[in-house]
């Protein structure tokens, strides 16, 4: 038998949160605002130790190109979210709607969209090409969009108890990233407890969020499942926040085990208190037919290679099922391509607790499936339903392969149909499609992206950059309940505040420059420094986030010549 754990140092932490809940609703716009400036500069000034930490914790070299995938979804997104939350409240404080002076847009069905990206001259240099929109939900008109942009900072007087946020293991800005968003979208005092895998990078969340500790309004908590247990259905939390897995997520609503289903079946929660949710699921990539040439196979192949291998295949976001027209003519080609994409990825460790069953799992469901690479597995002419690929979030590097008997707009509906029946989760769903057949198809492409349920999407781009983009609202389609959570129930990130959200449509290039140009595409981005496949993604990684801390324009030309390297 183990040792108990102390109880004291949660008890502890829950008591400095409840006299801290005071100091919070006691602090004005203004000081709240030069808090995330504050943080803003630590961030900046801690940044190489953060992405020290990480490089440990998954087990990369420090010169190996994918340490960029550390310093972006790290240090740089947190350097990202607290300058567009300070923007926020700046407005706020002047009494006006973070909203105003936007142009906000009609989407698809009669729904408001808020352009988010690009934001500011920045984004227009560094982002060419990219643009997003989060979308609201139907029936809220651009007033009461604008009235209610803002959230917990309306009335910062206003506090909503102590929230007990549960870090994810994975992307190393999750847990600052959602610690911010019970502070500022919900005012609520906040207990992070991290990931036993991210313990390593303790000392520099603390030394980044030394204001907000200092302040009594957040307090940062290590331990297993125990100690998580033990905190989030303490009598002093009022609202719990994870990012996980359903599994997880079910054992926390409803408890662990027989007793845990049963409960379930009998809508009996185990869990007294509302509780929010970023969870994974089975994400589609779509790959549209048409005039493809051997350059656009090859770098939209790396594309899906990125969209599944990134961080090792550790993305709630992953993708993990690729739709393909079975009467397309470039089919094989492309199929051959994605093989090649996935084999010479550069190989890495499988850091994530699990990954090795979870891959001999799939390939005892599927003997025949392809191992590629060490540990990766493509799975080709999978049964378009009831097969287990579609259903289980293998969160590994695991990739499977769809085909559907249909050609042109019809190919498109139908996969939409697909995705949104057949397979689990409604997190992020990604679209890649050439621009002449985005075009040919008009009308009816803007339904099929309407007509797609999940939180995110992306058209020639992945839905990771809606997790960076500060202002993009980040979380599963609406509509999930406890006993069905899918991919979980409401938001994070979403830096303008944006109450009713529906979903984030993130858009890129189809080419890199200069190939771009050339198929009529105004778009300067070479190759993003996300892609598994970029040499020069570390550098860039670095670079980008030594501007972002600075906002020092002498930096840029650095930037641009390392990503043209790449």
């Amino acid at each position: 038998m183990g040792t108990p754990f102390d109880e004291t140092a949660i008890d502890n932490a829950l008591a400095d949160l409840t006299a801290g809940e005071k100091a919070w609703a006691a602090t004005p716009l203004r000081r709240r605002r030069e808090l995330l400036d504050e943080l803003h500069t630590r961030t900046g000034r801690f940044a190489e130790d953060w992405v020290r930490a990480a490089c440990v914790i998954k087990g990369l070299d420090e010169d190996s190109p994918l340490v960029g995938e550390e310093w972006i979804s790290g240090p740089l997104t947190l350097l990202q979210a607290t300058a567009a939350l300070s923007a926020t409240l700046a407005v706020l404080e002047t009494g006006y709607s973070p909203l105003t002076g936007l142009a906000l847009k009609e989407a698809p069905g009669g729904r408001v969209a808020v352009p988010i990206l690009p934001h500011g001259v920045y984004d227009r240099l560094l982002l060419s090409g990219f643009r997003g929109e989060v979308w609201l939900r139907p029936g809220v008109d651009a007033d009461t969009a604008r009235r209610r942009a803002g959230l917990g900072q309306l009335d910062p007087t206003a506090t909503g108890g102590i929230g007990a946020v549960l870090g994810a293991g994975n992307i190393t800005s999750i847990p600052p990233l959602d610690a911010l968003y019970e502070l500022y979208a919900h005012n609520r005092v906040v207990a992070l407890k991290l990931n036993p895998i991210t313990d390593p990078l303790y000392t520099v969340f603390e030394m980044v969020f030394e204001p907000l500790l200092e302040l009594g309004v957040l307090r940062i908590l290590t331990g297993g499942a125990e100690q998580g247990g033990y905190l989030v259905h303490h009598p002093e939390v009022a609202h719990v926040h994870m990012t996980g897995s359903a599994h997880t997520h079910d054992a926390i609503v409803w408890g662990p085990g027989p007793e845990g289903v049963r409960r379930k079946t009998d809508n009996r929660p185990l869990l007294d208190k509302p509780i929010t949710s970023e969870l994974g699921g089975v994400s589609p990539t779509i790959v549209v037919p048409g005039a493809w040439s051997d350059a656009d196979l090859r770098y939209q192949a790396a594309h899906v290679a990125t969209q599944r291998l990134h961080n090792g295949g550790y993305n709630c976001v992953a993708a993990q099922t690729v739709v393909l027209s079975a009467e397309w003519d470039r089919k094989n080609e492309f199929l051959d391509e994605l093989r090649i994409a996935l084999e010479r990825a550069p190989q890495r460790t499988a850091y994530y607790p699990g990954s090795d069953a979870r891959v001999a799992d799939a390939l005892a469901s599927y003997p025949e499936a392809e191992r590629l690479g060490a540990g990766r597995v493509l799975i080709d002419q999978l049964p378009r339903t009831d097969t287990p690929l579609l259903r289980t979030e293998y969160f590994s590097p695991v990739l499977g392969v769809v085909e559907l008997p249909y050609a042109g707009g019809e190919f498109l509906q139908r996969a939409v149909d697909f995705a949104n029946t057949e397979l689990t989760g409604t997190l992020g769903a990604n679209v890649i499609a050439p621009p002449a057949t985005i075009r040919r198809l008009g009308i009816a492409f803007d339904r099929a992206i309407e007509r797609l349920r999940y939180g995110a999407i992306a058209v020639n781009a992945w839905t990771g950059l809606a997790f960076l983009a500060p202002r993009a609202a980040w979380g599963a389609f609406p509509g999930h309940t406890l006993d069905d959570v899918q991919s979980g129930i409401g938001v994070v990130h979403n830096a303008l505040l944006l109450d009713d959200v529906e979903r984030t449509v993130v858009r890129g290039p189809f080419r890199p420059a200069p190939r771009s140009l050339v198929g009529g595409e105004l778009a300067l981005s070479p190759k993003p420094p996300w892609f598994i496949d970029n040499p020069t993604a570390a550098t860039t990684g670095r670079r980008l986030t030594e501007f972002y801390a600075s906002a020092n324009p002498a930096r840029l030309p650095g930037v641009f010549l390392s990503a043209l390297r790449g």
